[in-house]
């Protein structure tokens, strides 16, 4: 059950800051927000805001959605014939379209629709009582979806498309932009819980309970100068040292005070082909050093995922890809570990979900953005049928990606 708690508190953290930057720079643009999601599949809570936005909360946490209306976005299609009912304000205007029939309405009038336009004219038609009748529909209408989902109408105005090229390139870089703010933050928090960042430009070290050095008598702080008469100067040259130094070490090194070199023989722990002698990099422990750790350690994890997926993309080998269930056994393992396990993982996930999501793929935020960039190269717009392919071809590649990642999840999980 923790496993489970934290993999949702992750999931759903990344999704909403993902989400919330699309959402934020979609209404700076003039674009409307006809839903803002948490979770996938049937709503189990929804709430309309005073600006027409309908937030819900969905069964399945596995990801989320901002549904912007316009083409290529999101439009609500009405089928000719289709039985509804229309609701008016004062001004005599059509104020609710309801096409559900899980949503009653005593006073709103019946119609069977036989036509519409809901971006240019605003304007409904149909039958009512066998007489064929024309309404206007309000600008800030709504409409009750089949599933009864109630959304605002989308006017060509607030269509995604008529925003400008900037504003839709800042729109789809949102959501990257602020995973990578998420992971700074989390990262920078990190270096103030555990107290400092590692100092890796320092011939002084921790002793780690347990090891071969604590076995040797020695605790807290040591300043290691030698092994086996190979110079310690940092971190790096004590890896280097510890690895060519064999089953048996002679170090020169003096305890935390610094005031008096000693030697010590230790037996180094051997894992596979690695020594260990028990030492971790020493903390630096200032506010700005916290701060700058903060962001050294995000620098290094999107370089690591960036040199990962340029690997990957060398060498496809998808067995080496993880889903929702790997990201679960990620969060079950980091629950046993602790806080800072926890949030070291979503973190690093954050990083990972920027990166991914830049990606030049029609489907992901990183192949709307080429687009976007394409369109301002070109000065116009692609046409709509040449875009509408291009994200289908995107769609098939993500769909072929996500049935692979599950497949690799399956196998690792229970064969």
């Amino acid at each position: 059950m923790q496993g489970l708690i934290t993999f949702i508190a992750i999931f759903g953290i990344l999704v909403i800051i993902h989400e919330f930057g699309h959402f934020y720079f979609a209404k700076r643009a003039g674009i409307l927000v006809r839903e803002f999601a948490v979770g996938m599949g049937p709503k189990i809570f929804s709430h309309t805001a005073a600006d027409g936005t309908l937030y819900t909360l969905r069964l399945l946490p596995l990801g989320g959605y901002v549904r912007m209306a316009g083409w290529g976005e999101d439009k609500t299609e009405i089928r000719t014939g289709h039985s509804a009912s229309l609701s008016f304000n004062e001004k005599g205007l059509v104020s609710r379209i309801n096409l559900s029939d899980r949503v009653v309405d005593q006073t709103a009038l019946p119609i069977a629709i036989t036509s519409y336009d809901l971006e240019d004219s605003l304007e409904v038609m149909g039958l009512v009582a066998g007489e064929s009748k024309s309404y206007a529909v309000d600008q800030n209408a709504t409409i009750i979806e089949e599933d009864g989902t109630e959304v605002r109408i989308a006017p060509l105005d607030v269509q995604y498309q008529n925003a400008s090229v900037w504003g839709r390139l800042m729109t789809n870089f949102a959501g990257p932009m602020n995973n990578f703010i998420l992971g700074i933050v989390v990262f920078t928090l990190i270096a103030f819980l555990q107290g400092g960042v590692r100092d890796y430009t320092s011939n002084t070290f921790l002793v780690a309970d347990n090891g071969p050095l604590s076995q040797a008598g020695l605790s807290g702080q040591v300043t290691i100068y030698q092994i086996n008469h190979q110079p310690v100067t940092d971190w790096e040259s004590l890896s280097q040292a510890v690895q060519a130094g064999g089953s048996t070490m002679v170090l020169e090194l003096s305890d935390g005070d610094g005031t008096s070199k000693k030697e010590v023989t230790i037996t180094p722990k051997q894992e596979d082909d690695r020594y260990l002698i028990g030492v971790s990099p020493d903390l630096k422990t200032g506010f700005w050093d916290k701060l700058k750790g903060g962001f050294a350690m995000a620098w290094e994890s999107a370089f690591a995922i960036a040199t990962a997926l340029k690997n990957l993309i060398l060498k496809p080998d998808v067995t080496k890809l993880g889903g929702p269930i790997a990201i679960y056994q990620m969060s079950s393992s980091a629950a046993k570990e602790g806080l800072l396990s926890v949030l070291t993982l979503m973190a690093m996930l954050s990083m990972n979900l920027g990166i991914f999501n830049l990606l030049p793929i029609p489907a992901l935020d990183g192949g709307k953005i080429l687009l976007n960039i394409i369109e301002a190269i070109r000065k116009k717009p692609l046409k709509q049928e040449t875009e509408g392919y291009i994200t289908l071809a995107g769609v098939a590649l993500m769909l072929l990606l996500t049935i692979a990642v599950t497949w690799n999840d399956i196998v690792r999980t229970f064969f």
